[in-house]
């Protein structure tokens, strides 16, 4: 089994969220996350700044300023880990700084706490 972590931008979640479904993975974590890469900055606050929304002022500011993103986690068999990354990717991928991050970790074990099964069949 392994842990897939995906940072992605809050407006792509629900694409993402479907895409996952549509490959067959309907379990998984979405989290509010803050964060920022070392590349460039955002240009969707800016645009939304101009325009007056408070929310995008509030994100803008010094070099630093941590920026709201979406954090998954889902956890698969080994056999569907290539298929995540490469559905996350796939929606997630713009070509612009900011489209995210992709972790895999090893996962040593699962328990489902309704029926105690352990293992994959824990996530099954």
């Amino acid at each position: 089994m392994k842990e897939v972590i995906a940072v992605i931008r809050m407006n792509m979640m629900n694409k993402t969220k479907k895409a996952l479904q549509d490959a067959g993975v309907v379990a998984f974590f979405a989290h509010e996350a803050f964060g920022r890469g070392k590349g460039l900055v955002d240009v969707k606050p800016l645009e939304g700044a101009r325009k007056g929304i408070e929310e995008a002022v509030a994100v803008l500011g010094e070099k630093g300023k941590l920026y709201p993103k979406r954090m998954l986690t889902v956890v698969v068999t080994d056999d569907l880990v290539s298929e995540v990354v490469k559905v996350v990717t796939d929606v997630n991928r713009t070509g612009q700084p900011g489209d995210g991050k992709i972790f895999v970790l090893p996962m040593v074990d699962a328990v489902r706490v309704r029926t105690g099964e352990k293992g994959a069949k824990s996530i099954e």
